[in-house]
């Protein structure tokens, strides 16, 4: 998604211009719109003109409209999201008040305005917006002299820093110019590695290249991170993976992505993890029922108490018609993240975000146990049978 500009005030409110440039940022933007929005964006409207002899002729003219958005329809096959609502800018050829349906269209900007931009509203446009947010898998691949840095997110590739260095071939008795110039480009790699990878998010880095290149690049990754201290790169050893590929060139990645090994490994990324979290909260369920809890009276009950650890929620929640639900959810989120919870938000889109939907869509791992909430929904239930 690329960002046109972004124009909020103080009170909250403004508008953000975007284009969607892949499929992906469709569901982004379905799940930003929500009903009583406006938003502005070019569509095809079909115009009935008529002639001075009575004979009428239509035709298809593309024009810009700015609807107030009643109902939301996404496509999750086809990844195409179509807006219903009235038109609210006077238009030559749509009278105000007329109902239109836009179809939100890939590369073609759109301007949403909202009365409120909440925190969650912002965080999305933020995701959308930098791919590297999402990029939980990184990789090097390299040959000598030659190495690209790439961050791989849900969709795509990026090339973060190229890095060619040249050096100079042995030569028998001479073999220290060559040293030298490997040590030189080894540093150049390390230091892209560290300026372009995020360890927080990364949970993979892809070291592939022909020979044993990788090999003594990793060594010597190793090596100075040991003799420089350098604790980011000592703690995060385990998520090297090295691979064998054709080329420093980034053509090689594509058969270095399919590798078996890779592919293990790259499956434990944001979807996996989600799935993870959701396991544990099932086995804290059953063993330390007390440290569990879901539904929105818990969750709201034990966050006071500043007793959550993980906060799981479902994005379902924040599509919610009802504006009031809407920012009783996102003050929840606000709130959790100001106590020092780790709050996820599952993509409802994925099959760990279906299971927290059936669990009411929110969940929460406490960082101590709070038997007085179970008791009280024990209460509850003896008082009504709307436990």
């Amino acid at each position: 998604m690329k960002l046109v500009f972004k124009d909020i005030e103080k009170d909250g409110s403004g508008c953000i211009a975007l284009i969607p440039e892949e499929s992906e940022d469709m569901w982004h933007a379905y799940n930003l719109i929500a009903e009583g929005d406006s938003v502005t964006a070019s569509t095809v409207r079909k115009v009935q003109t008529e002639s001075s002899t009575g004979s009428s002729t239509s035709s298809r003219v593309r024009t810009t409209l700015t609807i107030t958005v009643e109902t939301i329809d996404f496509d999750t096959q086809a990844c195409v999201l179509r807006l219903k609502g009235r038109n609210i800018v006077e238009n030559q050829y749509v009278k105000m008040g007329a109902y239109h349906t836009l179809d939100l269209e890939l590369n073609r900007k759109f301007v949403l305005k909202k009365l409120l931009w909440d925190s969650v509203a912002l965080e999305r446009v933020e995701m959308a917006c930098d791919p590297a947010a999402s990029a939980d898998v990184a990789a090097v691949v390299m040959q000598e002299g030659l190495a690209h840095v790439c961050l791989i997110t849900p969709s795509m590739t990026l090339v973060r820093s190229k890095i060619d260095i040249t050096i100079p071939r042995k030569r028998k008795g001479f073999t220290q110019q060559h040293e030298k110039g490997l040590s030189k480009f080894y540093e150049a790699v390390m230091q892209g590695i560290l300026r372009h990878i995020d360890f927080s998010v990364v949970k993979c880095i892809i070291l592939a290249s022909p020979g044993f290149v990788k090999d003594q690049f990793f060594d010597y990754m190793m090596q100075q991170a040991i003799k420089t201290d350098n604790k980011l790169l000592i703690d995060n050893k385990s998520k090297f993976l090295l691979v064998k590929a054709s080329s420093g060139f980034k053509h090689s990645l594509k058969e270095v992505l399919q590798e078996p090994a890779v592919m293990a490994k790259i499956s434990d990324t944001k979807a996996a993890s989600e799935v993870k979290l959701l396991q544990n909260f099932y086995t804290m369920l059953q063993l330390e029922p007390a440290k569990a809890f879901y539904g929105k009276k818990h969750v709201e009950r034990a966050n006071e108490a500043l007793a959550i650890e993980i906060l799981m929620i479902s994005d379902k929640l924040f599509r919610c018609q009802d504006i009031q639900t809407r920012k009783e959810y996102v003050a929840l989120v606000d709130s959790a993240r100001e106590n020092g919870s780790d709050v996820r938000i599952f993509s409802s889109m994925h099959v760990s975000g279906e299971q927290l939907d059936q669990l009411t869509g929110i969940a929460a791992v406490l960082r101590f146990p709070m038997p007085e909430l179970e008791d009280s929904d024990a209460d509850n239930d003896s008082d009504s049978d709307s436990g």
